[in-house]
């Protein structure tokens, strides 16, 4: 029974895993879309309750698909506490503390089903693919994190020395440069801070450059990893 059970709930290369799949995705994409019209003004009454109807159900499905994936695994602890796992949890937990706790006046504690989206991440050959892509390329991405992260903090520090005495009021703090570097290095400039000095202006214009390669360098590492992860696909495919 165990072992029809993990074949239901961890291959999908059955049909009966597929069909299982189908349905949780289905759920899913459901779910967003149910979540996506309670926000709708002047509802009626008799939709809202037909909703929660649905928001049961698919509460039900899918905390009987957290307990079957826990059931079946070979390694409990490190699924529960596994990227998935952890995402099938958070899943569910608005549900249930909303249920035991007056927390209705924490919206946001409502946002977290959005967390559902992320249970699609399980599905689907490319997906996996990504996924394995991100875990040859996750040394890199951290180094670059880290160098990203210190260029973000010099940026501001920078900025807030050139600018502070032009715009006291702008640029009060290293943290409102910090938000200055953000939005600069990542190219969105929203214009609601810009430099005034001709020192700012060359700073800027330094941080700009800079922020060029901020946005290629991860996509090169990622597509680079891409390829690799492609190729080792095939390769295991030739080798079974």
């Amino acid at each position: 029974m165990s072992a029809n059970l993990k074949q239901i709930v961890e291959r999908n290369d059955t049909y009966r895993g597929r069909i299982f799949d189908l349905i949780i995705q289905a759920l899913i994409v459901l779910s967003l879309i149910a979540f996506s019209i309670e926000t709708l003004p002047d509802l009626p009454e008799s939709t809202r309750r037909w909703l929660r109807v649905f928001e049961v159900a698919c509460i039900a499905v899918f905390t009987a698909e957290y307990l079957l994936r826990i059931a079946v695994a070979d390694r409990k602890l490190r699924f529960a506490f596994s990227f998935f796992g952890l995402v099938d949890l958070v899943a569910i937990l608005p549900f249930y503390l909303a249920s035991g706790l007056d927390l209705r006046s924490l919206r946001a504690l409502r946002l977290l089903r959005l967390f559902r989206a992320f249970k699609l991440l399980r599905y689907g050959r490319a997906i996996q693919r990504l996924q394995r892509a991100f875990v040859i390329a996750k040394e890199e991405l951290v180094l670059f994190a880290c160098v990203t992260l210190l260029l973000l903090y010099f940026s501001a520090v920078g900025i807030y020395y050139f600018e502070n005495q032009a715009q006291p009021e702008a640029f009060r703090s290293v943290f409102d440069g910090l938000w200055w570097a953000v939005t600069s290095l990542t190219t969105v400039g929203y214009g609601d801070m810009y430099p005034v000095t001709t020192g700012g202006r060359l700073f800027t214009f330094v941080v700009l450059m800079l922020g060029l390669g901020v946005v290629a360098v991860p996509t090169g590492l990622v597509a680079s990893a891409l390829s690799q992860a492609r190729e080792e696909e095939a390769e295991e495919a030739k080798r079974g």
